[in-house]
């Protein structure tokens, strides 16, 4: 035992005298140790107050009720091309830009409407770029646009002057978003009126389209169609005659006299188009070739396709 003495709990060492704050302590001490009742009830039930609570149970959403997600209501353009075009096209559909500080000099006027408009636009960097595109060809910008509406084929067609030739694109099962953009392209080049989806297609215009398609996103309007046998039915009231695209069994491209009028229907590359719209298309054609290859792909397939109905309906056509 030290000359001090021995220390006992709560009492000051060395019989020295206890001080405001040890009092303090001690008192503290006590609440904590205190019956149920006393202070220390007092305080749990303040702390009980100010605790957070757990959040409520959201109520249960409403499907048919539920907003439309902006987000869909957008699409991010991106390639120096694609994005001029959208932007020459629709400024006023532009709602954000990125681009490169390289890119700074040939998107001034852009620049410039961002200004004007108060939309944002940032220099960002190239890695940056890419992560927004999700692809490493971007080209130096990014734009983030609001999605063009597609149309309806009654009021599409109403649209198109009857007494003109005019040829169409309907995409039957299509699906590949590059092969996509290559037909836009094609059609764009070749005055292509329109590209027409099915009903049920998840075909839909994407960054990877338009950047494939170098600006003909913007140029060629895509119809959404309904019930099938309904479309090929106000088609064939609006004098198109449906032409079958077939890799072997039918009319040669070269030697078929094409309507001024024509729908051309494309299926997809492996499965081809479904057997009740081949049944109701009115020609069935194929692309010859030397045969060392089964077929063309379908977007060099849309190019001869379109090239020789142009070649065929004259400059009226272009």
């Amino acid at each position: 035992m030290s000359q001090e003495g021995p220390v006992w709990p709560g009492l000051p060492r060395g019989g020295e005298r206890r001080d405001k704050r040890t009092r303090e302590r001690e008192r503290e001490r006590e609440r904590e140790h205190a019956p149920e009742g006393g202070s220390a009830a007092r305080g749990r039930t303040e702390r009980a107050k100010t605790a957070p609570r757990a959040p409520a149970a959201a109520p249960p959403q409403e499907s048919a009720q539920r907003p439309r997600d902006p987000r869909r209501d957008e699409l991010r353009v991106f390639g120096f091309n694609a994005c001029l075009a959208a932007f020459a096209a629709r400024p006023d559909d532009l709602r954000k830009a990125y681009l490169s500080a390289s890119r700074m000099g040939a998107l001034r006027e852009l620049m410039a409407w961002c200004v004007q408009q108060r939309l944002g636009y940032r220099v960002v960097e190239e890695e940056d770029l890419a992560r927004l595109a999700g692809s490493q060809h971007h080209e130096g910008v990014v734009l983030d646009m609001r999605r063009p509406p597609e149309r309806a084929l009654e009021p599409f067609l109403a649209g198109l002057d009857p007494r003109a030739p005019a040829c169409l694109l309907w995409l039957d099962g299509v699906g590949n978003p590059h092969n996509f953009g290559a037909l836009l392209r094609s059609a764009a080049h070749f005055g292509v009126a329109g590209v027409l989806l099915p009903q049920d297609s998840p075909l839909a215009l994407s960054g990877a389209a338009c950047r494939v398609a170098e600006g003909g996103a913007e140029a060629v309007p895509l119809v959404r169609l309904g019930e099938e046998s309904d479309a090929v039915a106000t088609l064939r009231a609006a004098g198109f005659t449906l032409a079958a695209t077939l890799p072997t069994r039918a009319q040669s491209l070269f030697d078929a006299a094409l309507p001024a009028r024509t729908v051309f229907v494309m299926g997809a590359e492996r499965e081809g188009m479904s057997s009740a719209l081949l049944d109701r298309c009115g020609l069935r054609l194929t692309i010859p070739g030397s045969g060392r290859v089964e077929s063309l792909n379908i977007a060099s397939a849309v190019a001869a396709l379109l090239a020789t109905w142009a070649l065929r309906c004259g400059e009226d056509s272009r």
